[in-house]
């Protein structure tokens, strides 16, 4: 959510912003809400005008009763009380007007960064850097859940009479290797300084709000049937709001924090659930980062942030790609966007396995995170996210990228501490 000053001092600017992410439609929301802010503060002004008169009013009945002046005091009380019915309605006037203001500002999109691509949609972003040589081997690369099956690693047909498609049974050494990866991701991003944490796995309605736009809260969020609880799609969400209606000390910054959480996503609208794979499903584990910085370090921590999670697939042998994501595929909240691939022999071509996102001070500007300056003034942070790694997902690049023409997988070095040793996955 952008500052409403902002928008009111510079509405070409957010015109253009809009225009830029191709959400035309929102054009007339900036010159409504404009004028409805307008309304609210005329409101404002003559509210906190009739308290002035109020208070000095109510100190002329003080003086008429101590002078004997009984009259005058009564017809000065007459005044008041007809100034408070008046006050009355104005303050449900501008309350009702600064909740139309911030009901639209939540839909208009924050300013993107120079930087961003213009561009419609995803296929549109731009590819940055490649790490790692994508190697296509000389033998075929079966589907991943059929790599997994010959291993004994996945059960989907159980998964799907208990839950349904878009759920899983991870089994054996494939269930072994899922956890390792998430173990060998929480002690790579604590070996970089951030710290560990495991989160509510449920928050508020409020935080929600806080955290996306309600489009993407419909599209994602399980809601707990009567009660104020959505289950998260990834622990950025609950993580984020850890920080709720607080004032930093600046000398504390920056929060650098890794969390480990399960992750629950309606995929609505998605290109539908596969009966046979598991990239796109409903439950799945991830480990993320999470940075709350001063705005001045928000550009140096978004390149630390997507180079963590090159780093980590690169030990594990997966060469990768990264993606800036252009206007149109940037959600509402994004000041920036990379996302990072993973190489699929199988398919001969990358596919997304993380997304490292930078929201400027929109998200603490709707959760009241804010920072106690050194010099006394407060100000809003800047928060940023990054996928470190989220298997099952993960374990497509994974599989494929160390799939032997025998079906067994190699576990590479950084790996072995965490599955017992072993050197490979083999067929019992």
């Amino acid at each position: 959510m952008i500052d409403i000053k902002f928008l009111r001092e510079n509405p070409e600017i957010v015109k253009q912003n809009i225009k830029n992410k191709f959400q035309e439609k929102k054009l007339p929301l900036v010159d409504e809400v404009i004028e409805l802010d307008k309304q609210a503060r005329a409101a404002k002004g003559e509210a906190d005008a009739l308290r002035a008169n109020r208070n000095k009013i109510s100190k002329e009945i003080g003086g008429c009763y101590a002078r004997g002046e009984r009259d005058k005091a009564e017809e000065l009380k007459a005044k008041v009380a007809a100034d408070g019915a008046k006050l009355e309605e104005l303050e449900k006037q501008e309350a009702e007007l600064n909740a139309k203001v911030t009901e639209i500002m939540m839909v208009i999109p924050n300013i993107i960064d120079p930087s961003v691509p213009i561009g419609k949609d995803d296929s549109e972003n731009v590819e940055i850097e490649r790490f790692g040589e994508p190697v296509v081997p000389d033998f075929e690369i079966p589907y991943h859940t059929e790599i997994m099956e010959k291993l004994s690693g996945i059960d989907l047909d159980a998964a799907r009479k208990v839950a349904g498609n878009g759920f899983y049974y991870l089994m054996g050494d494939i269930a072994r290797l899922h956890s390792a990866v998430i173990s060998y991701a929480r002690d790579f991003m604590i070996n970089r300084g951030f710290t560990y944490c495991i989160p509510p796995y449920m928050i508020r309605s409020n935080v929600v709000s806080g955290v996306m736009s309600f489009a993407e809260m419909d599209a994602m969020m399980y809601k707990i049937e009567g009660e104020d609880l959505f289950l998260i799609g990834t622990s950025e969400h609950s993580m984020i709001g850890k920080f709720i209606d607080t004032i930093l000390d600046e000398k504390d910054l920056p929060y650098t924090l890794t969390s480990y959480s399960p992750c629950f996503r309606k995929e609505k609208g998605a290109h539908g659930i596969e009966e046979r794979g598991v990239y796109r499903i409903h439950q799945f584990e991830k480990q993320e980062m999470i940075v709350v910085c001063k705005p001045e370090d928000s550009k140096m921590w978004f390149d630390k942030l997507w180079q963590n999670t090159v780093d980590f697939f690169r030990t594990l042998d997966v060469p990768v790609r990264t993606l800036e994501c252009c206007s149109g595929d940037l959600a509402d909240l994004k000041v920036k966007s990379i996302d990072v691939e993973a190489w699929s022999p199988r398919q001969k071509k990358y596919f997304e396995v993380g997304s490292c996102s930078n929201l400027s001070d929109a998200q603490a500007r709707r959760l009241k995170i804010r920072v106690n300056g050194a010099d006394g003034k407060k100000y809003f942070a800047h928060t940023l996210n990054n996928t470190c790694v989220a298997p099952p997902r993960m374990l497509i690049a994974f599989l494929e990228n160390n799939l032997n023409e025998d079906g067994s997988v190699n576990i590479p070095e950084a790996l072995r501490p965490y599955m017992g040793g072993m050197e490979k996955i083999e067929a019992k």
